[in-house]
């Protein structure tokens, strides 16, 4: 979190992590289709022919809350190559939240393990905890064939403290509950730290209502 009283401006730090091609990149793309060219700064994406991202998406997304605060969102994604180890760690610094993008195919369930613990590794080595850090677990590319099944994504989901969120990326589906779930732990995080209702009169709703603005959602959409 980064918080320039000056300008009355709030910065968040959101990264997707995930392992390779499960469709980190897929949900920025999606999100910034969605968000109004006003509110929206570059999506910016470096490929090779081994991985969709070399090195990070950045998609920056603002919303006017209050004549008292903005809020600037800076959404990463991490490269899922091994050789891009220390780049992923790098990039895992001062987050404050995290969405862990998962491939639902039976196949690659020891990717998406790998992938996890290599983050709670990274995160610790930030001087963050994965217990305390606000994230939603989505569980992505629910219309191919092989994938976990719903009845294990709600098994995942009665066992586990994070959201679990249901997606196609490549349609859209889950990729704005996933900002939005995100989101509202992260702000009730932040406020439960430094007060930040008391300080400038903005709720999580105020932020999510804000969000939905940018992204021209209407409220109950």
């Amino acid at each position: 979190m980064q918080l320039d009283f000056a300008a009355k401006q709030l910065t968040l730090k959101l990264v997707y992590y995930g392992p390779a091609l499960s469709g980190k990149t897929t949900n920025l793309q999606a999100l910034h289709r969605l968000v109004a060219p006003t509110a929206r700064g570059q999506l910016m994406t470096l490929e090779t022919r081994e991985d969709r991202t070399l090195f990070f998406d950045l998609l920056p997304l603002t919303a006017q809350l209050s004549d008292a605060l903005q809020v600037r969102l800076k959404v990463f994604t991490v490269p899922g190559q091994l050789v891009h180890n220390a780049t992923r760690r790098i990039i895992l610094q001062g987050v404050d939240g995290v969405a862990f993008i998962a491939d639902s195919q039976i196949i690659e369930t020891r990717h998406n393990q790998e992938a996890f613990r290599e983050m709670c590794g990274h995160l610790q080595a930030n001087g963050l905890s994965v217990e305390d850090l606000p994230m939603v677990l989505q569980l992505n590319k629910r219309d191919l064939p092989n994938i976990r099944s719903d009845e294990e994504l709600r098994a995942l989901s009665a066992r586990t403290r994070e959201p679990v969120i249901p997606s196609i990326a490549t349609q859209g589906v889950g990729v704005v509950e996933t900002l939005l779930s995100l989101l509202d732990l992260v702000w009730l995080d932040l406020d439960r730290k430094h007060g930040l209702q008391a300080k400038f009169g903005v709720s999580s709703e105020a932020l999510l209502t804000g969000v939905r603005e940018a992204l021209g959602i209407r409220e109950g959409a």
